[in-house]
């Protein structure tokens, strides 16, 4: 977060709650003129949406009123950034030399 919007999270800002990657959530003190309270979050670390679980995703949208419990179920994985771009993004194996065959025309 930057100089200018801890200020204005400090002055106008309400902690709603946080997340199991330290990512801490915030609401407008009052309405606004549209009628409803504007929601941010401030990032652990670098700023990173696809850290954002999908239960504080669905709040900072406007899906739902409050944050929906995160009940997992036992076949669920816990949630993850987008790896892309970094050393841990996902790499296809290196195919073989002799798998492919050039077609050639008239052959």
């Amino acid at each position: 977060m930057n100089i200018g919007t801890r200020i204005y999270t400090w002055l106008n800002g309400r902690e709603v709650g946080r997340d199991t990657f330290g990512n801490v959530y915030f609401e407008h003190k009052r309405a606004a003129a549209v009628g409803r309270r504007a929601r941010w979050v401030d990032y652990a670390g670098q700023p990173d949406p696809s850290s954002v679980p999908s239960e504080w995703h669905s709040w900072l949208h406007y899906t739902t009123d409050a944050p929906l419990k995160s009940a997992a179920r036992p076949w669920q994985k816990p949630h993850q950034p987008n790896k892309t771009g970094t050393k841990a993004s996902y790499y296809p194996p290196a195919p073989v030399a002799d798998a492919y065959e050039a077609w050639t025309p008239g052959s």
